[in-house]
């Protein structure tokens, strides 16, 4: 791991380590009001033994942006990028060939013991960062997956629902097991008031032949870096990128034809193959991933593992 203490308003020099505990006072704020944010990125191997991160720069943006809507010391870019090379040197022997990848976890966590905090932030913070390999999100690798839709609840807070904090995903815990337990289902997809969002942990796409389809960002869910990924993809494969709001009627008449996917660093597209919905079991498609799903899935990961030209200078060298 690397860690780096941020004490005075001055960030220190950031060491590397093995995994370890960290000292942490017993009131310090994030253990009181939750004031922790994280990023959750990809390095992947090439077939010539280098090494690329997918989008570095783009996630580390997203993590600032996060420290500052919990008010949090915003760590410079740099630091983190020098943070996220030291990390991937200190574990290159453990980085997976394709199809796997080394993931990478920024972390911030607000440190000063404040135990009658709540309305002030902390001005100090830990920032580490983790690596670990990793294969597909979901167990079984490839599959249609078993969704079910929420038109109550939000998975996030309205004030922070584009910040990426555990607060948010602690917040959506409930429904998801409530679902796996009562449906088997494999996720929840998000819609409150009539409102298709976002699921637990992935952005949420619909597919045809002809486009490419999402919620447009009004920062009350997480801005996937891979939903924009494909969404600047869409042109080059052909479809139309489209972003607007769409209803839980809308989404269950596109998917009787369409196709219906997940999205995100870990899920990458994650074709649906069943919505269960206001008491009722909706096929999407054939039941089955999708042919655009998986040509799009393709698209993305081939340029990932260098097997596609890098167009839109997504990728990172990290190998020296």
């Amino acid at each position: 791991m690397t860690v780096v203490w941020s004490r005075e308003g001055e960030w220190g020099p950031f060491r590397v380590s093995d995994i370890q505990p960290l000292p942490l006072h017993p009131a310090a704020h994030a253990l009181q009001f939750g004031s922790t944010i994280f990023e959750g990125f990809k390095g992947f191997q090439h077939s010539d033994g280098s090494v690329h991160v997918f989008r570095m720069d783009r996630h580390i943006d997203r993590f600032r942006n996060s420290a500052a809507m919990l008010h949090l010391p915003e760590p410079p870019a740099g630091l983190l990028r020098e943070m996220v090379r030291a990390v991937i040197a200190a574990n290159r022997d453990a980085i997976p060939p394709a199809p796997e990848a080394l993931y990478l976890r920024p972390v911030m966590i607000g440190t000063s013991p404040i135990v009658a905090g709540s309305a002030f932030p902390s001005p100090e913070a830990c920032l580490y960062v983790l690596a670990s390999p990793v294969g597909d999100l979901f167990t079984g690798g490839a599959r249609p997956l078993r969704i079910v839709v929420d038109d109550v609840h939000t998975r996030a807070t309205s004030q922070l629902g584009a910040a990426k904090s555990g607060a948010n995903y602690a917040a959506g815990l409930g429904p998801i097991l409530a679902g796996k337990r009562e449906h088997d289902a494999d996720q929840v997809l998000f819609a409150p008031g009539d409102d298709v969002h976002e699921a637990g942990g992935a952005g949420f796409l619909l597919l045809n032949d002809d486009k490419i389809m999402t919620h447009h960002l009004d920062g009350s869910f997480l801005p996937s870096v891979t939903r924009d990924s494909i969404l600047t993809l869409a042109p080059d494969l052909g479809y139309e990128p489209v972003e607007r709001g769409f209803s839980v009627d809308e989404l269950l008449t596109w998917s009787r034809d369409g196709e219906a996917a997940l999205c995100g660093t870990a899920a990458v597209l994650s074709g649906v193959g069943t919505f269960i919905c206001r008491g009722a079991e909706h096929t999407v498609g054939s039941g089955g991933i999708g042919p655009n799903t998986i040509r799009v899935r393709k698209a993305l990961t081939d340029i990932q593992y260098g097997v596609a030209e890098d167009r839109h200078g997504w990728l990172t060298d990290v190998s020296t």
